[in-house]
């Protein structure tokens, strides 16, 4: 296999605990850091993109000219059915740069550690499918998808947003949740001012020390769903089981 091309758009949005389950299926993967000024390279060497998350918001290309190339080859993978995999931003870039619509989020931001509930199609979906209707999970944003693309499978949801997941085709997820958070996400994504002042929005002034606890209580349950997530994926790239 020719390996996993990642576009990142900040140090500390990374793959995270995903790092330990590509290395241990000696999966290669390189990063490019869009926001550091690296081009998107030919998608043709890579067997799947994953888009991960970022402070930017998918409308600000007059910012980030970068967005519309990334946008592009968004479109590109999912028009070649290359298995894709965008989290929290790269969740929303996947329904923008199809059609679908990206928006502040009216109550301000879903902030904390979570549940998202499975849709019917959720519960049978070959990636998020087979392990109950609920999912625990890290949650980070102040934007949302509130259309989804034409012809997408929503996948979950949850009570501060209606399009937790997407899935267009047979192998391009859109994820608005942190499945590859870590012990080290809250704290180092705290000193984010953006995700800062987000936090301060979906929780309160004082509420960090909390969701830091709580985030560190959980990410081994976390870091378990994303292994589980891991292997499906790997299985969408047709990759043999481990």
């Amino acid at each position: 296999m020719s390996g996993i091309l990642v576009l990142q758009h900040h140090p500390l949005e990374h793959p995270g605990s995903l790092r330990a389950c590509l290395a241990e299926r000696g999966i290669a993967w390189r990063a490019v850091r869009l926001d550091a000024g690296e081009e998107v390279p030919p998608l043709a060497g890579y067997d799947a993109l994953w888009v991960m998350g970022g402070p930017q918001d998918v409308w600000q290309e007059g910012r980030y000219p970068w967005l519309g190339p990334e946008k592009v080859a968004i479109r590109e993978a999912v028009e070649r059915g290359m298995p894709y995999l965008g989290v929290c931003l790269g969740h929303q870039l996947l329904a923008d740069a199809l059609g679908g619509e990206v928006a502040p989020m009216t109550s301000g931001a879903e902030i904390g550690v979570r549940e998202v509930e499975l849709t019917a199609a959720g519960e049978s979906d070959p990636l998020l499918g087979g392990a109950g209707p609920r999912l625990a999970c890290l949650q980070w944003h102040a934007a949302e998808v509130t259309c989804a693309p034409a012809g997408a499978a929503i996948l979950a949801r949850s009570p501060a947003s209606a399009i937790q997941a997407i899935r267009v085709g047979e192998r391009a997820y859109g994820l608005q949740f942190h499945v590859e958070a870590t012990e080290e996400t809250v704290p180092d994504w705290a000193g984010i001012p953006a995700y800062r002042r987000a936090l301060e929005r979906g929780l309160g002034p004082g509420e960090l020390e909390g969701f830091e606890a709580e985030a560190k209580r959980r990410a081994g349950e976390f870091a378990r769903s994303a292994r589980r997530l891991f292997e499906r994926f790997l299985a969408l790239m047709g990759a043999p089981a481990a």
